[in-house]
């Protein structure tokens, strides 16, 4: 165990040069063609791009956070060609800026100080399904809905949905989640194994090379270390997932309810019943009237739960007699408002902008009261794609209003 960790912590003492930069190397000061010339010696002419139009689209992602384009944008192809380039940045000091598919909402990928992005997008291939196992291993570039497509003649699937088609090893990277989480869990523990390239160019495998363990009591879980580093630790370049059987039957319920205490009065007295939900929703009036002009739907304008129950037929009917003595309307509905929320918020006050605030932040105490402080606004409960957190009315041009 001794000698285990002095092997690791030299690897340790570079986890946190990712994004580091020393201004004196930046390649805004010189050296520009030396460091393309290396990198189109690793990816090809077709793979490294200055074009001032790709830095951008990889400057930013769906958050309200400025354009920060990095110097460089590589293309790698493999773990290979990811760990050449990442050791010619270690060379070169230079930041090294992962980017998936860029639906994040926390500005992640801004290269606030210049650097090269790896945009990971060739790397789309499904490596290793293993289905007696329930795991698979994907390469950054694929999807969820990907991932789910390629799977469904095997009765298998992978639950995590954040709302938008994200990266897997994205997600991982972010440690998403999703409404699924009360039944499935988050990506933390749906992650068994990762290969992670650091910023020297050096490999890591978080659980052991081609290993899928699913105990983690031997030895350092570096897993879920770096699951949800937002990419300052390493680049993921392979990501090996848990999956689970599609369940027999799926059916989703609308519960309207008079106040927003008793609809979540009613949330815990489900989970307290051992109701094995699946996914669970809370929409306030005000996202419920969104919602109805944004999807043409004619919900009633009060706080709704939306749920929705995996199992057997008659399983399913267990689950919906419980839930209905927690009191509330209930109807048959549909499970696409995650989805949908954000454009329908977005739409009904033109010229704002949605910010993602997640569940460390306490939300207000009163969701129609305002913020304290000199410039207060108010907050609109929100359903945020990645985390279900809040959203507050952020206008262009002006940045962040009040304390929020």
């Amino acid at each position: 165990m001794f000698f285990a960790i002095r092997r690791f912590i030299p690897r340790m003492s570079r986890l946190a040069q990712c994004r580091f930069i020393n201004k004196g190397h930046s390649l805004k000061n010189g050296g520009l063609e030396q460091v393309v010339s290396a990198f189109r010696s690793v990816c090809g002419e077709d793979g490294v791009s200055l074009s001032q139009a790709v830095r951008e689209q990889h400057g930013r992602d769906e958050s309200v956070h400025r354009c920060c384009p990095p110097d460089v944008v590589v293309w790698p192809r493999s773990v290979e060609e990811v760990s050449a380039l990442a050791k010619i940045c270690h060379h070169h000091c230079l930041p090294i800026i992962p980017f998936g598919t860029g639906t994040g909402l926390e500005g992640g990928v801004g290269a606030l100080k210049g650097g090269v992005c790896f945009s990971l997008r060739n790397m789309d291939s499904v490596l290793d399904l293993h289905e007696e196992d329930f795991d698979v291993t994907v390469e950054p570039g694929v999807t969820r809905k990907a991932l789910n497509s390629y799977l469904r003649d095997t009765g298998l699937w992978f639950p995590v949905d954040p709302g938008a088609d994200a990266s897997l090893c994205g997600m991982a990277a972010t440690s998403a989640s999703g409404t699924n989480a009360v039944r499935y869990g988050t990506m933390k523990e749906n992650v068994l194994n990762l290969e992670v390239v650091l910023a020297d160019g050096s490999i890591l495998h978080t659980a052991g090379q081609r290993r899928r363990p699913r105990k983690t009591s031997a030895g350092y879980n570096l897993t879920n270390l770096f699951v949800g580093s937002e990419g300052t630790l390493g680049v993921i370049t392979k990501a090996t997932l848990r999956l689970y059987g599609v369940p027999e039957a799926v059916v989703s319920a609308v519960c309207s309810f008079p106040t927003v205490q008793a609809a979540v009065d009613s949330t815990v007295q489900v989970l307290q019943a051992g109701v094995p939900i699946a996914r669970i929703e809370f929409l306030d009036d005000v996202m419920i009237a969104a919602c109805n002009r944004f999807s043409s739907l004619s919900y009633p304008v009060c706080p709704t739960l939306f749920l929705e129950f995996h199992g057997t037929e008659k399983s399913l009917e267990e689950q919906r007699r419980s839930s209905r003595r927690t009191g509330g309307q209930i109807s048959a509905g549909r499970g696409t408002q995650r989805h949908e929320g954000v454009c329908g918020r977005l739409g009904t006050t033109p010229g704002i902008l949605h910010r993602c605030v997640c569940a460390s932040v306490p939300p207000p105490s009163d969701h129609r009261g305002h913020q304290k402080g000199p410039n207060p606004e108010p907050p609109h409960r929100a359903n945020c794609r990645s985390c279900g957190g809040w959203e507050f009315p952020l206008y262009h041009g002006a940045g962040p209003r009040g304390s929020g």
